[in-house]
């Protein structure tokens, strides 16, 4: 059943991005405390967003927490050109402290808090056990979690656009 469960997020994961009409500018804020999992991410959300014809603009971040408020002030400061979506990138393994929850916990939940706000943002903040669990999700291939989070971002984006329509 475990194969089967695999094999149907493989496929949905080669589904194209949703076309979203007209310029697309997106914003990418990647921590870089993994450098080796951060470009990996950063190439598959490239990938996406190079083939959907989006304009980039790329903001780094020391960790996965400051993810959130970097989008918020990034946000703020675009009120004339706003960006039309986000990708946030990161990785956040555990390790032998509580740290851990905190990070991961808190970073989605400011990453979701945006999303009320109507920011179109994608999640790409891996949060793993182990090393091998984020080379896993950062991979080249359709299970880089950089390549779904674009895709996520593109998506919301066409359905904003579909609703303001």
């Amino acid at each position: 059943m475990a194969k089967k469960a695999g094999a149907a997020k493989s496929s949905a994961a080669k589904k194209p991005a949703p076309k979203a009409s007209g310029a697309l500018n997106i914003l990418i804020v990647e921590a870089r405390y993994y450098n080796h999992i951060a470009d990996a991410l950063l190439r598959g959300a490239m990938k996406v967003l190079d083939e959907a014809g989006a304009t980039v603009t790329r903001l780094t971040v020391p960790g996965a927490l400051e993810i959130p408020g970097a989008i918020a002030m990034a946000t703020a400061a675009r009120k004339k050109q706003p960006y039309d979506g986000v990708v946030a990138l990161g990785c956040v393994i555990q390790g032998e402290t509580y740290h851990f929850e905190i990070v991961s916990n808190e970073s989605a939940r400011g990453l979701m808090d945006l999303t009320l706000q109507q920011i179109c943002v994608g999640n790409g903040i891996l949060t793993v056990d182990t090393p091998a669990q984020a080379a896993a999700r950062s991979g080249d291939d359709d299970r880089n979690k950089g390549a779904h989070a674009a895709k996520a971002a593109l998506a919301m984006i066409a359905l904003k656009r579909n609703l303001a329509s």
